[in-house]
């Protein structure tokens, strides 16, 4: 775990300095470069949250079985690694040899956890399987889906993937709605009860939690895919699917909010439900830009949500469980908390409502924007401040060891 935790370290460094940028381009101080929209992106959810996911995935199915720690998987961590480096370096130069190369080794590390995931079996027979590691493996299933798909955006597959809607979705879907809701509703699943010290309100309702934000995802995935084959796609496939991902969402959510009602609630636990506020948003947006109600700018939205998806619900999520896991295995510490501070939840809370606001007011469009991502920045300073601090004191006891 602990190579994933100095990589999610050094992208989420990388990630200040992109939201940064992005602030002083707005406000007209820098230079707008190519491609960095979709490498702020991909500094979060390729860059911190793969990171975290796949190192904590094996850990967490290994012990609902009461199993041993697995080892560090060196194949699936290269693999990723050198694939994100490829792409980061391939993005703003829109070169095809790059991105393919990185789209293909994230690909097979991807595939190569699936396997792990899948046989980590219990020595126990009579133990039921893990839900959580169904989230996951499905969340992964759909990430292979938003690899290719991402990967043709820039090298020409659209066409031959028979993608007659908007392709852009269908990989942002495929990554949003598929991977990371899926996998974090998977964490929710495995450590909600560490995190807030009870279960969840109704442990029983999970599995169908599961199939219907798996049959949802199916849905916002392939909806947009085969959008312009039929209108009645949009009906039968999109509609359906996001009605069943957002009240599979809202149904996890009670489960969480519920047994918290009249006690005090941290820091932490705050921005993890939260964050999910900023993923409702785009959702409730989402029928009046695909179905066409009313004057809203659709072209805007589709640009910009995404922005505030990222930072408003992944990078607030990672907020909380970041200093966590890196506390947790970094020091062995079982009782490690969640991270955060009032200021981080604050800030990335204001940033993302600036950012929607720069949506509907064009005369401030530029002046928000730049103000969202220079609230995100401040945001982040406490996080980052506590992480350098962990890795610091984890690395000078690793080195004591080793002296």
């Amino acid at each position: 775990m602990i190579p994933y935790l100095l990589m999610a370290f050094l992208y989420i460094m990388v990630a200040v300095l992109m939201a940064v940028e992005a602030s002083f381009s707005s406000f007209h101080i820098l230079d707008w470069f190519n491609g960095m929209v979709w490498l702020r992106i991909h500094f979060i959810t390729l860059g911190v949250t793969t990171q975290l996911i796949y190192g904590i995935m094996p850990i967490l199915t290994a012990r609902y079985y009461d199993l041993p720690h697995p080892e560090t998987r060196w194949d699936v961590w290269a693999t990723l690694n050198t694939g994100i480096v490829l792409l980061l370096v391939g993005i703003p130069l829109t070169s095809s040899v790059p991105i393919i190369s990185g789209g293909t080794l994230i690909f097979i590390s991807t595939v190569l956890l699936i396997i792990q995931l899948s046989k980590i079996r219990p020595s126990d027979t009579t133990k039921p399987a893990s839900i959580g590691r169904k989230f996951y493996i499905a969340g992964l299933a759909y990430f292979l889906v938003g690899i290719i798909v991402g990967t043709g955006l820039f090298t020409g597959w659209i066409e031959p993937l028979h993608i007659t809607g908007n392709a852009v979705e269908v990989h942002i879907h495929a990554n949003n709605w598929g991977l990371l809701s899926l996998v974090f509703a998977g964490l929710f699943v495995d450590l909600y009860e560490v995190w807030a010290k009870r279960p969840l309100a109704n442990p029983k309702s999970i599995n169908s939690i599961f199939w219907m934000m798996n049959v949802g995802a199916f849905g916002l995935i392939f909806g947009p895919w085969f959008l312009g084959a039929s209108p009645l796609v949009k009906w039968l496939v999109l509609v359906p699917g996001l009605v069943l991902h957002l009240v599979a969402t809202i149904w996890l959510l009670v489960n969480a909010i519920k047994p918290l009602r009249g006690d005090k609630v941290s820091i932490g636990l705050w921005h993890l439900l939260g964050s999910y506020f900023w993923i409702l948003a785009p959702i409730a947006m989402a029928p009046f830009v695909v179905l066409g109600i009313g004057n809203l700018p659709a072209d805007t939205i589709e640009a910009t949500a995404p922005q505030a998806l990222i930072y408003g619900w992944v990078l607030q999520y990672g907020m909380a469980v970041i200093p966590y896991f890196f506390q947790r295995f970094l020091f062995k510490n079982k009782n490690a908390e969640l991270g955060g501070t009032k200021l981080s939840l604050i800030l990335v809370n204001l940033g993302s409502a600036f950012l929607w606001a720069s949506i509907f007011i064009e005369p401030l469009q530029s002046t928000l924007h730049g103000t969202a991502y220079l609230l995100w920045t401040i945001s982040m300073i406490p996080v980052v401040t506590d992480l350098w601090t962990k890795v610091r004191t984890g690395m000078a006891r690793v080195e004591t060891a080793v002296s």
